[in-house]
């Protein structure tokens, strides 16, 4: 099962110029956005955070839906962990559902403030997997599976975890900080 993992993984790299470029276009509009607001007395988002997030979903089109051809599949699999346990394959699957969408839970709240509140993070989450999975099924570039849904939103929630670990130590480090070398 890790060999397939691994190499899956790998294979992810290769939608990391379409990232980029998606990316490097965001990075521009988002600055010049980001000027105008500042000159309109509005407070200034993270390009970068949101620079990464567009990023992020653009690769996350190109692996879950164009980079799937036409009628690759027009399945609809209702049936709950029907996937996991039928062999290494289908399990490395379920596993890589889960990693796809741990930048989701990590980024989405570093990008929008109001993701950091976890139900909406979470209902964030669910709806671009479902999203997604409708996509699939309406033009037949993948499977629509229940089980997809449920392990991207469980990616989601443990990168929420860890972004919420992660910005405690930012703010633990910041008072620590303030407080002993101020």
């Amino acid at each position: 099962m890790l060999i397939y993992i691994v190499r899956d993984l790998f294979a992810v790299f290769r939608y990391l110029p379409y990232g980029l470029i998606v990316g490097i276009f965001a990075a521009i509009l988002l600055g010049a956005w980001n000027d105008r607001r500042k000159g309109g007395g509005k407070k200034a988002f993270s390009t970068a955070a949101v620079t990464c997030f567009v990023m992020y979903a653009a690769i996350i089109l190109c692996i879950t839906f164009l980079s799937r051809e036409s009628g690759s599949g027009q399945k609809l699999d209702l049936k709950l962990f029907s996937t996991w346990g039928i062999n290494d394959r289908n399990n490395a699957y379920v596993v890589e559902n889960i990693l796809l969408f741990v930048p989701f839970g990590f980024i989405a709240p570093w990008a929008f403030k109001s993701f950091m509140k976890p139900h909406i993070c979470i209902f964030a989450g669910f709806m671009t997997s479902l999203a997604i999975e409708l996509m699939q099924l309406i033009t037949s570039r993948g499977f629509f599976q229940i089980d997809d849904i449920i392990t991207n939103t469980l990616g989601m929630i443990i990168g929420y975890i860890f972004f919420m670990f992660v910005y405690g130590c930012v703010f633990v480090i910041k008072s620590l900080r303030r407080r002993f070398f101020s």
